[in-house]
């Protein structure tokens, strides 16, 4: 069958992966360099949802689909989605250690960063809300040094802090063209759990991505949140007429945001360490910016390119001062996928 054929070769491409809670497999420079190479086409595929979202939801003024319905609905799309994937690859059932990862997983990406993100952006601007993503790749790897127990040098904390605090500043900038209060509200706090959802999520679906594989990872995770997604998507369902161009929005955000990204993003984590391979989020507002020219019809100046090469510039700094695991540390072979059960 094609579909099978597809997921061995993936699984062949892709192997040597494996990052464990307690055991570390020592990282190669050209896993490192694929990682971060998947890992920027996940973070490509990700930067390009905030359009996506806005052409799927509209304006104040000409509202189409509700923030509640893309949520759920994006998601139900990639439950649906992952059921056939794991029926036509005969993808085994998770195992008693691998299901509370991905229910962390699931209630990080699949559930409660949308959600979040959705109540947040009802009281403050989407320029107030970047501020507190460009938050998100040191919190991921401030999870994954407490939950993978990854360790990095002193110089890769300055980089991931100094490449934040790049970020934090274009947004500033950009928020204060349009307003001149950044205070405290309530959807900052949303903001800031928001961060810390989609955080979890990254690193626990890593967690078990060696084991169970990266396309299951996120298979299972749209899976389980379908309980929710699917009468969810049923009760929001808009009663008024929407736009072609925004049902084509919700699409891209339910089959590529909510689906296909993560195929190479949680491979990528895998593939080149989450310390080192989550500091490419920090590409992720400035790819937004682009990609919202010619969906949008936003404008690009130069100083959105010059924060981006400076934020460019500390994702590799950061990447020279990561360090693997030290020679000889045991390495524990990833477990062997079974095709004989079907989910």
């Amino acid at each position: 069958m094609p579909a099978i054929q597809f997921a061995d070769c993936l699984a062949k491409l892709y192997c040597n992966c494996a990052v464990f809670q307690s055991t570390l497999i020592p990282m190669n420079s050209q896993n490192e360099t694929r990682g971060l190479w998947l890992g920027l086409l996940g973070v490509a595929i990700f930067a390009i949802t905030l359009p996506m979202t806005r052409l799927a939801t509209g304006t104040a003024d000409a509202p189409q689909l509700s923030p509640w319905f893309v949520t759920m609905a994006r998601a139900a799309l990639a439950g649906g989605l992952s059921i056939v994937f794991l029926l036509a690859t005969r993808s085994r059932w998770p195992t008693a250690t691998e299901w509370r990862p991905l229910a962390v997983a699931t209630l990080g990406n699949a559930l409660g960063f949308p959600l979040l993100i959705g109540y947040a952006l009802r009281t403050i601007s989407a320029s107030h809300a970047a501020v507190i993503i460009a938050l998100l790749p040191l919190a991921t790897a401030v999870v994954a040094a407490l939950v993978m127990h990854q360790r990095a040098r002193l110089g890769f904390w300055l980089s991931a802090v100094i490449g934040a605090a790049l970020v934090v500043g274009f947004s500033l900038y950009r928020a204060m063209q349009h307003s001149t209060d950044l205070a405290l509200e309530w959807g900052d706090v949303l903001m800031l759990g928001a961060v810390v959802s989609a955080a979890l999520g990254y690193v626990y679906g890593a967690k078990v991505t060696p084991t169970l594989g990266a396309e299951q990872v996120i298979c299972w995770v749209c899976v389980l949140a379908l309980p929710v997604t699917l009468p969810g998507t049923w009760l929001t369902w808009p009663e008024h007429s929407v736009h072609t161009t925004s049902w084509w929005a919700l699409g891209y955000v339910g089959v590529f945001s909510m689906w296909a990204g993560f195929f190479a993003w949680y491979r990528g984590l895998a593939l080149g360490g989450t310390l080192k391979v989550s500091q490419v989020q920090l590409l992720q507002p400035f790819l937004s910016i682009l990609a919202a020219v010619p969906l949008l019809g936003e404008s690009l100046d130069m100083v959105t390119l010059g924060f981006a090469l400076a934020v460019v510039a500390t994702v590799f700094t950061g990447k020279r001062f990561a360090v693997s695991a030290p020679a000889g540390t045991a390495v524990t072979p990833p477990a062997p996928r079974s095709t004989g059960a079907t989910a």
